[in-house]
């Protein structure tokens, strides 16, 4: 049994359910898992976990400036066990883009960080437009308008393959 941090930068929550759908996929295979967002992570130490996981959201294009310093702080310590990133987009809803290697925004993020994750996912998020708020809307709408995806703004879609998440955590279970 293995002791597992999984830490999570959300921007609207969705993440989070990522990761507690994860949490229970790693618990069922007998690890302990501790979940924490990236705010209340900034002052643990990672030495007493076996194994490390980062999720993070995109948005506009980037993951959060927490995200970079999480992994600046703890480089050393990431490196020195079994440790997985993944990431969540919208633009991983089309299959030419869902992968580690197609996705433009985890390629350029993996280009900006000395951490090398020895476990790597992509999962399409969720799209939520009566969440957003006002400007946050027309933004994503626009986006959305561009790349033809859904533009109605009382669309709900969640693009998330839950069963690439739950094999993503039998993976880090193994690792």
């Amino acid at each position: 049994m293995a002791d597992i941090l999984v830490v999570y930068s959300t921007t609207d929550g969705h993440t989070r359910e990522i990761c507690q759908r994860l949490t229970r996929v790693i618990e069922q295979q007998g690890h302990s898992v501790t979940l924490l967002s990236i705010d209340d992570a900034s002052n643990v130490d990672l030495t007493p976990f076996d194994k490390v996981v980062l999720g993070a959201s995109i948005r506009y294009g980037k993951h959060s400036r927490q995200v970079y310093e999480f992994i600046e702080r703890n480089l050393g310590n990431l490196d020195s066990k079994p440790n997985a990133f993944f990431s969540v987009n919208v633009v991983a809803r089309k299959p030419e883009k869902n992968r580690p290697e197609t996705n433009p925004y985890l390629k350029k993020f993996l280009r900006q960080i000395a951490w090398r994750p020895k476990e790597l996912a992509v999962f399409a998020g969720k799209l939520d437009y009566p969440k957003y708020r006002f400007w946050d809307l027309q933004m994503i709408r626009f986006i959305m308008w561009m790349t033809k995806g859904p533009t109605d703004p009382r669309t709900v879609v969640d693009f998330t393959d839950w069963q690439q998440v739950e094999s993503f955590g039998l993976r880090v279970s193994n690792m």
